[in-house]
């Protein structure tokens, strides 16, 4: 059943057009993916301290030694923080023209120029065969609500991890407030419309039972919320 599985693909051509059609604002604090940079502020220090376990202050060389694999990672908003700490960053995304905006902006910040990360225009079913067991953290930031089939998704993630190794997931609940924040929110044009569909919106129980199939158990959940009237995010970290 594994390999048949494996042979799907979690590839949808309509998501990756629509993100496609971001990548002249994908940077920008005021386009369509400005709230994910808002984001990285919580998210990047609560994955890496997750990773070192020090309790230290974040720096340069904090994951340096740690093999991290952004799945979807579109323009490098992600990759690039991971890069920034020191971690072996890869980044794979299906979208060849978004894979060619993050070998590109990856030259901006001279952080990043020094440790840039490694961009492959690939799927994750595909990479995960060609380097299993690989990565200490697999990364899958706002992409399961996205993909064709979850189930093949998950399933090729775990099979790049470490033995022991960390996955972490972000993703829109699929909640009534969810939906109305995600029509609040395109209402207001900070995330366009047609790029969120709430019954592609995964519940948690949902994503915890397709890990638990697959040998991974669900460490720590945490919550964030996006005020987009004050442009702030709120979490329970």
């Amino acid at each position: 059943m594994r390999e048949q599985t494996i042979m799907a693909s979690s590839v949808d051509e309509v998501e990756i057009q629509k993100h496609n059609d971001l990548m002249d604002s994908w940077w920008s604090l005021d386009g369509a993916l400005g709230v994910l940079l808002l984001f990285n502020r919580v998210r990047i220090p609560f994955m890496a301290e997750e990773l070192v376990s020090s309790g230290k202050k974040l720096t340069a060389n904090s994951l340096k030694g740690k093999k991290v694999l952004e799945v979807g990672c579109g323009g490098g908003i992600f990759t690039e923080e991971f890069a920034k700490l020191g971690a072996e960053v890869t980044g794979v995304d299906p979208s060849p023209l978004l894979i060619a905006l993050a070998k590109e902006h990856s030259k901006v910040d001279e952080r990043v120029a020094a440790n840039k990360p490694t961009y492959l225009n690939t799927t994750i079913e595909d990479h995960s065969k060609q380097f299993p067991n690989h990565y200490d953290a697999v990364v899958a930031s706002e992409v399961v609500e996205h993909v064709a089939n979850i189930d093949v998704f998950l399933e090729s993630c775990v099979a790049a991890l470490k033995p022991g190794g960390k996955m972490f997931i972000t993703s829109p609940n699929r909640t009534r407030l969810a939906q109305f924040f995600a029509m609040v929110m395109g209402a207001l044009t900070v995330i366009p419309m047609h790029l969120m569909t709430y019954s592609k919106f995964r519940k948690l129980d949902e994503i915890s039972a397709i890990l638990k199939r697959n040998n991974c158990r669900v460490d720590k959940v945490k919550g964030l919320f996006y005020l987009p009237f004050m442009n702030k995010v709120f979490s329970n970290l």
